[in-house]
């Protein structure tokens, strides 16, 4: 790991806006450190107020990157921009990425991630011996375990087996091994477990946004889905939907909404505001949304153009179309010329250049709607859309895919009626067996597209039939993603593009691209103890 990692470099940063470089380079003169930091309850909010700043990494455009590398690496979206560069981005979505090129998302995803872990392990650490209430001090180290495991969790998706830290640490933890993924989970349920315990039911108006024992409990029913065990993983999801303050929102589509702060399906958040005076926007709503929108003379109003990143493929758009699913279908793509879901009057026909869009399709889950577009005055950096990272939907999904592993089909089908139901979809009750789970794959993936959880899931699905990771289904020369697109596709948008190829997933190699490299420079600094994963 990088200097600039090390913890008491990063407290300084934090604490006084000092560049790395720059403290490296003079002496300190009379900045805060770990010795004469948290010297009042106010000094330890502010502290963990910045453990959620650097989780979300808004302040920046690139830290959140990686995430959108993630959704084009699967069969949910292309690269999408065609005309600039885009060797950061190709490269995950048409899987050629290597250690020694890993372009810069992946390291700077690797670096934000143990930055925050370093300040939670600060935190964790030092509070407790801080002048403050007892019931603060608590609550803020159960808010740094949450964002410790939340880091880790993420961590071990993209990279498996990972440098697990836990103490603040000083250069020694530049030159420590990797530990197995097994361990890192290990202290992922730790963290989240003590976190439960201690973090309350809910917060006041002026706190909302933080996190509360319910996100700590849908965290744990994710992780312990990811680890196969699935009678916890069903008891956490049945806690949160049994005993939580949350509902499913009736209307899909308002889940995304810019007016839906805190929304009753919302579990945990990450924070976004319009502020002009400062960037604390989503930066989806530009990386992903269309380039060269078209608007005619005297309504410049309601242009906010996008980067054309990462745009949804038509084989995700067919999955909807097979089940008849429009209501999803809509509120997640939007189709260049068809009318915006929700937004219809204001933009019944929505123009954006197709040539610079390898799909010809959006997100509709990060469009701005127009009435919004014409209250900001900075378009790009101040977009008052949250992202939405744990909500009630996905809980309804873990507890119906751990009931069939835990041999109750009969709960797995009364949740996918729940979801189905809420978008008018029939049930699907004549279902058993692995066609049961298929279909229960296909909800997370009708319901949670461009979330990011679908590499995860492709990665750690197997199917029953094949004994085979699903990534490893979808892409490679046979997959069904590369098969769909060479030979079955006849879309007019995605087939006139060849900038980006029709043989994206060609290139995947099973036994290697079911985790991202462990990016080399990282592994020089430790002097070669940091080692890599298979196939690189």
């Amino acid at each position: 790991m990088r200097n600039r990692l090390l913890n008491i470099l990063m407290v300084v940063v934090l604490l006084t806006g000092v560049s790395c470089d720059d403290f490296i380079e003079i002496d300190e003169r009379g900045t805060q450190n770990l010795d004469n930091y948290f010297a009042n309850e106010q000094e330890a909010v502010t502290f963990v107020n910045g453990i959620y700043k650097g989780f979300s990494g808004w302040d920046d455009w690139w830290p959140q990157f990686q995430r959108i590398n993630n959704i084009m690496s699967t069969d949910d979206a292309w690269m999408g921009n065609l005309h600039q560069n885009n060797s950061d981005s190709y490269a995950f979505a048409h899987y050629f990425v290597d250690a020694s090129n890993a372009p810069w998302p992946l390291s700077d995803f690797y670096e934000q991630k143990y930055l925050n872990v370093g300040a939670c392990n600060i935190a964790i650490h030092e509070i407790p011996n801080a002048p403050v209430s007892d019931e603060m001090k608590k609550r803020l180290v159960a808010e740094a375990k949450f964002f410790r495991a939340f880091n880790y969790w993420e961590l071990i998706q993209n990279f498996g087996d990972v440098v697990l830290i836990t103490q603040p640490e000083g250069t020694s933890g530049l030159n420590k091994e990797r530990s197995p993924k097994s361990e890192v989970y290990a202290q992922v349920v730790k963290d989240l477990q003590e976190a439960t315990a201690v973090l309350p039911d809910s917060y006041g108006n002026d706190e909302l946004g933080r996190v509360t024992k319910w996100a700590a409990h849908a965290l744990l029913a994710r992780t312990f889905l990811f680890m196969e065990d699935y009678p916890k993983a069903y008891a956490h999801a049945d806690t949160v939907i049994q005993q939580g303050p949350y509902s499913l929102e009736p209307n899909f589509v308002d889940i995304w909404s810019v007016y839906n702060h805190n929304g009753v399906e919302s579990i945990f958040e990450i924070k976004a505001n319009s502020n002009q005076n400062y960037n604390v926007g989503n930066r989806f709503s530009v990386v992903m949304c269309a380039r060269g929108e078209r608007w005619p003379e005297g309504e410049e109003d309601k242009i906010m153009d996008g980067w054309g990143w990462c745009v949804p493929s038509s084989h995700l758009e067919q999955a909807y179309l097979s089940e008849g699913d429009e209501i999803r279908r809509k509120s997640t793509i939007i189709t260049a010329g068809e009318p915006v879901y929700g937004d219809e009057e204001e933009n019944p026909n929505y123009q954006f250049d197709v040539d610079l869009n390898k799909s010809g399709r959006v997100w509709r889950k990060y469009y701005v709607p127009i009435d919004m577009r014409r209250q900001l005055t900075v378009k790009d950096r101040h977009i008052p859309l949250p992202k939405i990272m744990l909500r009630l939907g996905e809980m309804y999904l873990t507890r119906a895919e751990a009931a069939y592993h835990n041999g109750n089909e009969s709960q797995a089908k009364s949740d996918i009626a729940t979801i189905r139901a809420r978008v008018d979809l029939e049930p699907k009750n004549d279902l058993s067996g692995t066609d049961l789970l298929y279909a229960i794959w296909k909800e997370r993936r009708l319901e949670m597209a461009s979330e990011g959880l679908r590499l995860y899931d492709l990665r750690r699905q197997v199917d029953p039939v094949s004994g085979k990771a699903r990534i490893a289904e979808a892409m490679g020369p046979n997959g069904w993603f590369v098969q769909y697109n060479l030979n079955e596709s006849n879309d007019p948008y995605e087939t006139i593009h060849p900038e980006e190829p029709q043989d994206k997933g060609t290139l995947f190699q099973e036994g290697r691209h079911e985790l991202w490299p462990i990016p080399q420079s990282e592994i020089d600094r430790s002097n070669g103890v940091i080692s890599q994963n298979p196939g690189y």
